[in-house]
């Protein structure tokens, strides 16, 4: 069944986890394109703030405001009512509604507690939960059915729910088991909901967007059990690759988009070659998830309350891909089925060369080839080690297999580290 969204600029959009990150920078580019967004998080006042600058910039012709704030915590059933009911009140209802508040936690399995296992599915789950099974019952009422909707068909006639998920939705990762656990779980609900709409014909998209590691305060806001501070591993995306991927399927009815190429290439690793792709992330995750910096006996995390600051990036050191080619292409189904072929080709490749009697782990499979348009920002190049020089090598758009040196940890080449990191190799 077809359904057919509004265009982004006649919406009001539900966005929760507004407050940074990827939620703020979807409310503004959702703003800075004509919708009217519900902003909704646990820092009040952060999020009037926030509301307060995109409705100075952004002033909406009607009597309406262009942002309005609502301070909900989506592990509270009672609080994601309250958000639909103020959007109800503001704006007489929303059109798109998106499920993004999330927080990690990194650390052994092993070492950390209960009850923040429980936290964190409270959150990164059943606020999913919570907020999907709510909007999908307004956006019925809204829209109806499309044996009960006269407009069925025509464009406007149709609304969207999107969930947040993550590269980890399709593999997981050491030192943050239980946020891939809960993406896992995140992935199987939205699944499942969307069969069950579809079957009921109701005028409502559903879209899963999974992110692959994204320039925000993430690892800032996560509960850190480690030694040192977390930090993404590369590549990192700006989370405008995101936002414009949760605004996509706003208004296009999709059933998924990986925001960020790199995520593709880590699903396609986790089809192909499972085993060897456990292989790869024991030897080169731990390091890479560790920033060499010891964790600060100040460190405020967000799990169980906000850690306050509304920040969309966090200042990530290294180079952060501005685009994703990858992405743009996964908009437009046919390249993307060329793209993904490419990338499945490639992963087969670098199976077929693994297996033909070499060491798994003397290979670093590198996905994700997605370039910048900003030529201020140099495509990164990659090292092959040879004695005791390290020499740059090219490499290829969209992958290619880097020989690894000796006793390789999976870290950034010694000449890219910051000073405080030990060398490598």
């Amino acid at each position: 069944m077809a359904v057919h969204l509004k265009n982004i600029q006649d919406q009001v959009i539900v966005i929760t986890g507004a407050s940074s990150g990827i939620g703020r920078t979807t409310a503004r580019r959702a703003a800075e394109r004509g919708a009217r967004v519900v902003l909704a998080a646990r820092s009040e006042e952060e999020l009037k703030r926030i509301a307060d600058e995109l409705n100075r910039e952004h002033p909406c012709p009607m009597e309406c405001p262009r942002a309005h704030a609502v301070a909900a915590d989506v592990t509270s059933q009672q609080d994601v009512r309250k958000i639909a009911e103020e959007a109800k009140r503001v704006y007489g209802g929303f059109d798109t509604w998106v499920n993004n508040a999330g927080v990690s936690i990194y650390g052994k399995l092993e070492e950390v507690p209960f009850e923040d296992f429980r936290q964190l599915f409270e959150t990164n789950f059943w606020g999913v939960v919570r907020g999907s099974i709510l909007a999908a019952g307004e956006l019925r009422k809204r829209f109806g059915d499309s044996n009960m909707n006269p407009m069925h068909g025509q464009e406007g006639s149709a609304g969207a729910l999107i969930n947040v998920g993550s590269t980890l939705s399709d593999r997981a990762i050491p030192l943050q088991g239980m946020y891939c656990a809960s993406k896992f779980a995140v992935k199987g609900f939205t699944d499942s909901l969307r069969m069950e709409l579809e079957h009921d014909d109701a005028n409502i998209s559903v879209t899963l967007i999974k992110p692959a590691a994204v320039d925000t305060p993430y690892q800032h806001h996560a509960k850190n059990y480690m030694a040192e501070e977390p930090r993404n591993p590369a590549p990192v995306y700006a989370p405008e690759v995101v936002a414009d991927a949760i605004l996509h399927a706003a208004e296009h009815p999709v059933r998924s988009l990986f925001a960020g190429g790199a995520g593709k290439g880590f699903s396609m690793m986790e089809k192909y070659a499972p085993w060897l792709t456990d292989k790869y992330m024991e030897h080169s995750l731990y390091s890479q998830q560790q920033s060499g910096q010891k964790v600060s006996g100040r460190r405020a995390d967000a799990l169980h309350r906000p850690s306050g600051g509304g920040d969309e990036r966090s200042g990530y050191p290294y180079w952060t891909r501005e685009h994703s080619f990858y992405t743009a292409a996964e908009k437009h189904p046919w390249v993307a089925a060329a793209a993904a072929t490419g990338i499945g080709l490639l992963a087969v490749g670098a199976v077929a060369a693994l297996t033909k009697g070499r060491d798994a782990l003397d290979y670093v499979p590198y996905f994700g080839g997605d370039g910048s348009d900003d030529a201020s920002h140099p495509a990164p190049r990659e090292y092959h080690h040879s004695g005791d020089e390290t020499l740059p090598v090219e490499r290829s758009e969209i992958g290619r297999l880097v020989p690894a040196p000796t006793g390789y940890t999976g870290s950034t080449p010694a000449t890219d580290r910051p000073a405080s990191d030990p060398p490598v190799g």
